[in-house]
């Protein structure tokens, strides 16, 4: 298959070049093109305001990988490598192997699941991997997991256009309890703000949160499937399917029965 691969952690992050190695070693047509420096939680922010440059990557992959190191955001290395550096688009885009979890809201962050959901923005299948752990730097496991899930998705291609977010937890592989298919669970965080004092006397502060995973789930999902956060705590590797539309059916069908159930109502000269 011929296979894109971009990240948030860097171009010369670990977790990629296992994750591009160890799918050129299979075969694959794998091309990198990942920004110059970690850009982690940069969500999907594009770069309108400045320049953008690609500088080839040399000596670091597998021999038979074409790399570019990227100046602008994840999603803009996605967005560069389908219209500018590619010849043709690819059958896959695959971001990670991201250091660190992508579970629950951390989706919205992530800038990892945003250079995947750039792919399908364009129309392509497309896999966010991540290790939910900081200190880990074995991945191979998550590495190898992913090849087998890119051989599955060429026999039994997706029937509709998702993106798989795959969090894969810290454990060697013979200890990886199985795979879970799973919803986008509850990743909540405290977020405390560390008040500092520069040299100059100048004020500044430093984001410092703390992780709060147990909130009640009332999600209309609830009894379909497991979360991901509870199938990586149970030692499980957590697929699960997204999409970039954020509709609210229940919102939806809410809203249209203001109308039908209370007649027109007024929102100063307008009506609804």
């Amino acid at each position: 298959m011929k296979l894109l691969v971009s990240n948030d952690d860097g171009v010369y992050a670990l977790g990629l070049r296992t994750l591009a190695n160890q799918l050129a070693a299979a075969g694959h047509e794998v091309t990198v093109v990942c920004p110059d420096r970690e850009r982690s939680a940069t969500g999907h922010g594009l770069t309108l305001h400045r320049p953008i440059r690609a500088d080839q990557v040399e000596a670091v992959f597998h021999p038979t990988i074409k790399a570019w190191a990227c100046s602008g955001t994840p999603a803009d290395c996605v967005k560069l490598a389908l219209w500018a550096l590619l010849d043709s688009p690819p059958d896959l885009v695959l971001s990670g192997i991201n250091h660190g979890a992508n579970l629950g809201t951390d989706v919205l962050y992530s800038g990892t699941v945003s250079a995947a959901m750039e792919g399908v923005l364009e129309g392509i299948p497309s896999i966010a991997l991540s290790l939910c752990s900081f200190t880990l730097r074995e991945f191979g496991p998550a590495a190898q997991f992913a090849q087998s899930l890119v051989t599955q998705l060429a026999q039994h291609p997706l029937p509709e256009l998702l993106l798989l977010n795959v969090n894969i937890p810290p454990l060697p592989a013979e200890k990886i309890a199985g795979v879970r298919v799973t919803r986008q669970g509850i990743r909540r965080y405290i977020d405390l703000f560390d008040r500092r004092v520069d040299p100059r006397g100048k004020t500044y502060y430093w984001l410092a949160g703390e992780v709060l995973e147990e909130v009640t789930d009332t999600s209309s999902f609830a009894d379909q499937a497991p979360t991901d956060v509870d199938a990586v705590r149970e030692g499980y590797i957590a697929i699960t399917p997204l999409q970039f539309n954020l509709t609210s059916a229940a919102g939806l069908t809410m809203l249209q029965n203001w109308r039908s159930q209370q007649g027109a109502e007024s929102f100063g000269v307008f009506t609804f």
